[in-house]
């Protein structure tokens, strides 16, 4: 399927967000997801991994959560994150991830979501939102704040047990959660578990085999095939599922 892509900038309370978009270059409109980047940001890993989903049929949206420090790239990036990269590239990362409080998070999904469901190529109905890593709380407090907007949430490697167990009760979107085999243990999965299911959050959450944090990334050092694998396994079906006939 061929693919169109663009370079688009949302409009927001507090400036301009620059962000990636990818849909199917055929007639028509498309169901929307939102997808939040890791906290490396908008790259070519995440473009191409937009561009993949779009090719599945929708229009994919991937804003800079980071914009109010600066267009993407907000910090330079090596082409592979790992090692001492890894390290230095996180220095000076945290401060931006530490100042993007709920508040902020909560103001930008608002606009975030408003902006890809005027799209012209965008169909009507809900969307889906997912992320990764600190993206993947991105989604889920997104959920949380619009259950009438967002029909799934998928993260992935992300702590989205952070807000604790009261910022699960308002999820109404079907949920699936993929955890780094050395971000959660059985017992942190089954208590986050039980959470879910005191919630109601209709929902499936497991741990990775043999993965660690960042896997789905393919320029990092925690890149795992099978994982990347697994998380398309899990999120098209989902997708499918709560976007059908948008």
């Amino acid at each position: 399927m061929p693919i169109q892509t663009s370079t688009l900038h949302i409009p927001t309370e507090d400036g301009r967000a620059d962000a990636f978009a990818a849909f199917p270059d055929t007639w028509g409109r498309h169901p929307g997801v939102l997808m939040y980047p890791d906290g490396f940001g908008i790259r070519p890993v995440l473009r191409e991994m937009a561009v993949e989903l779009a090719g599945h049929g929708y229009y994919v949206l991937v804003p800079n959560p980071f914009y109010r420090h600066g267009p993407t790239p907000v910090v330079d990036l090596p082409a592979y994150i790992g090692g001492e990269e890894r390290s230095a590239v996180l220095a000076r990362l945290m401060p931006l991830i530490q100042a993007h409080t709920a508040e902020r998070t909560l103001r930008d999904a608002d606009a975030f979501l408003r902006f890809l469901t005027a799209r012209p190529e965008v169909a009507a109905g809900p969307v889906a939102v997912t992320g990764y890593c600190f993206g993947g709380l991105l989604a889920t407090r997104t959920a949380e704040a619009h259950p009438d907007r967002v029909a799934a949430l998928a993260a992935f490697h992300a702590p989205v047990g952070a807000d604790g167990p009261d910022a699960l009760a308002g999820i109404t979107a079907q949920v699936h959660f993929g955890h780094a085999e050395s971000d959660l243990t059985p017992d942190s999965l089954r208590e986050l578990n039980e959470a879910l299911d005191t919630a109601g959050v209709d929902h499936t959450s497991e741990i990775y085999p043999g993965t660690v944090h960042g896997f789905t990334m393919s320029d990092t050092d925690a890149f795992d095939p099978a994982g990347l694998k697994l998380h398309w396994d899990r999120l098209l079906p989902l997708l499918g599922r709560t976007l059908e006939g948008s």
